[in-house]
């Protein structure tokens, strides 16, 4: 159970850190900036309400997932878990899903340079890495299927279809937030209408590859190892 409180803990510093950013907790009827003819002008909020609930959002997930590894951890101390082989394509899986995260993070910054073009370049780049984490996904669904690791074989089978698709279904969920941003970004002639849809789905994509390095250690056993090596420390 040390992983999930360990999981729990990154998952509220990542909370804190994101609020922060965000500024939710500003005041922003008492700051003030300056426009060209010097009236003073409020700044706006940048519609924080959907920040909150992308916020709130996030907290269910990581709460679902968390629960998720907790039930993993405590059957696999039963007698009968077998670990599933790693596929290969894991690891190009999670280098899509980097991938993915690195060029939304670029595209933010081109929505900050208001470089329209490269906004919906970037989120098209994007779109395509994730829907080649997905197939990768699916692909390893198959490899296991076909050396007779099926559903039902084994309960470390079990799990390992649910978190994979669990995560795969959250990540669908996203691409449908990432398929809006393009179009409003296809209609756009400057960044200011798509710029909140984009920094709503970089912090969500950013999110989803953390829970998948999370999910990826456990599947690959360095979490097990790791949790084990400190009871051994502790007792």
């Amino acid at each position: 159970m040390s992983v999930v409180v360990m999981f729990f803990a990154i998952l509220a510093a990542l909370a804190g850190w994101w609020l922060a950013r965000q500024r939710l907790f500003a005041k922003p009827w008492l700051e003030q900036g300056v426009i060209d003819d010097g009236v003073p002008e409020f700044r706006l909020s940048h519609d924080p309400a959907k920040r909150v609930g992308l916020g709130f959002l996030l907290a269910v997930i990581g709460s679902l997932f968390m629960l998720v590894i907790g039930a993993w951890f405590m059957r696999r101390d039963l007698g009968d878990w077998q670990p599933v082989p790693i596929p290969g394509i894991l690891w190009i899986n999670t280098g899509a899903l980097v991938l993915s995260s690195l060029v939304l993070e670029w595209t933010q910054r081109a929505v900050r340079r208001d470089s329209i073009g490269a906004v919906r370049t970037g989120l098209a780049i994007a779109a395509v890495f994730a829907l080649a984490f997905i197939g990768g996904q699916l692909f390893a669904w198959q490899q296991l299927a076909a050396s007779g690791f099926v559903v039902a074989g084994n309960p470390a089978n079990s799990f390992f279809y649910l978190v994979t698709g669990l995560h795969g279904l959250h990540i669908l969920g996203g691409l449908v937030a990432l398929g809006w941003a393009a179009i409003k970004a296809s209609r756009a002639t400057d960044t200011r209408t798509v710029r909140l849809n984009v920094e709503l789905c970089a912090t969500y994509w950013l999110f989803m590859l953390f829970v998948w390095v999370v999910l990826f250690s456990l599947i690959a056993g360095w979490a097990g190892r790791f949790v084990d090596f400190c009871m051994e420390l502790l007792s």
